[in-house]
């Protein structure tokens, strides 16, 4: 193959990866708001002042520079950020945008990948080479779209100016936050806990909700913690301990009443669960791009 031919095919190839990327991306965030997960907005029940056609319209808008060719891991973020509160008017989806701009990136990067394995490797090679200049715009976007409970950080606060790249800046808040150890980690619970869960499920809606409670039921969910303490998430896991182990001998036809009521027992408490979702959404969105059993194209 020439140097010429390989110009043109290497970019192609990446445009249409990122392509692929896109809609995997609306796919994952139309199944966050199609499956009933007990304490977020869906499409079965509002809350927390929100409805779920904001998280779709979110979706739309931010998925135009997440998965815009040549950019940064941080101007994805700080680019779908800021065109999600545009439209939304609240930040219904930070914490999505934060795990899945490096899958976009790395989707641009190794855009003949199928598999896993070979997906996980370039998401690694993406978070190694993320520098000051990530940092800058993704504490940007996290200052704008304030997330609940956020408060201040003692080194690398999002309200200054970084001087750290933006995964040593993750490292510095991984242990009370589940998307900033994501950075930390590799991605390797993303990889090892909500990848397998979402393809354990009999479809998509499954999928999602089997993800959701695989990582709720793993890790104290982040924003309760930071919302409403370190105990009240601990119950929370429990529950949803629980229901995981139901799953495993119940449909969730037959577990719908019950995830009912547990949703309507958490908003009435205003309890939400929301980065337990975001890390279903990376999930499903994963899921949604790799196939089981095969290698690269």
């Amino acid at each position: 193959m020439s140097a010429e031919t390989l110009a043109i095919a290497v970019p192609a190839a990446s445009a249409a990866a990122l392509e692929r990327g896109r809609a995997a991306f609306l796919t994952a965030c139309r199944l966050d708001v199609q499956v009933r997960k007990p304490g977020n907005v869906s499409i079965h029940s509002p809350g927390h002042g929100m409805l779920a056609q904001q998280f779709l319209d979110s979706a739309a808008a931010a998925q135009q520079a997440l998965f815009a060719p040549g950019l940064s891991v941080g101007q994805r973020i700080e680019g779908a950020v800021r065109a999600t509160l545009a439209v939304a008017g609240c930040n219904t989806n930070l914490g999505i945008v934060l795990l899945c701009a490096p899958i976009a990136a790395a989707l641009e990067r190794a855009p003949g990948v199928r598999d896993a394995a070979g997906l996980h490797a370039a998401v690694r090679a993406v978070l190694r080479e993320l520098d000051v200049e990530d940092a800058r715009h993704a504490f940007r976007a996290i200052a704008a779209a304030h997330p609940g409970g956020l408060g201040r950080a003692e080194t690398q606060d999002v309200n200054d100016a970084p001087t750290v790249g933006l995964r040593e800046a993750m490292a510095l808040a991984a242990q009370r936050d589940s998307i900033a150890r994501q950075y930390a980690c590799g991605f390797d619970d993303l990889f090892a806990v909500g990848l397998p869960a979402f393809q354990a499920g009999t479809d998509a809606e499954d999928g999602m909700l089997r993800a959701w409670l695989a990582c709720l039921a793993r890790w104290p969910d982040s924003h309760i913690v930071r919302k409403q303490g370190a105990a009240v998430a601990q119950t929370v896991l429990e529950q949803a301990m629980a229901f995981e182990q139901w799953l495993k001998v119940e449909s969730p036809a037959a577990l719908a009443g019950a995830l009912a009521t547990w949703d309507e027992s958490l908003k009435n408490q205003g309890l939400n669960p929301g980065t337990s979702a975001d890390l279903a959404v990376a999930s499903a969105l994963l899921g949604t791009l790799v196939s089981r059993g095969t290698e690269r194209d």
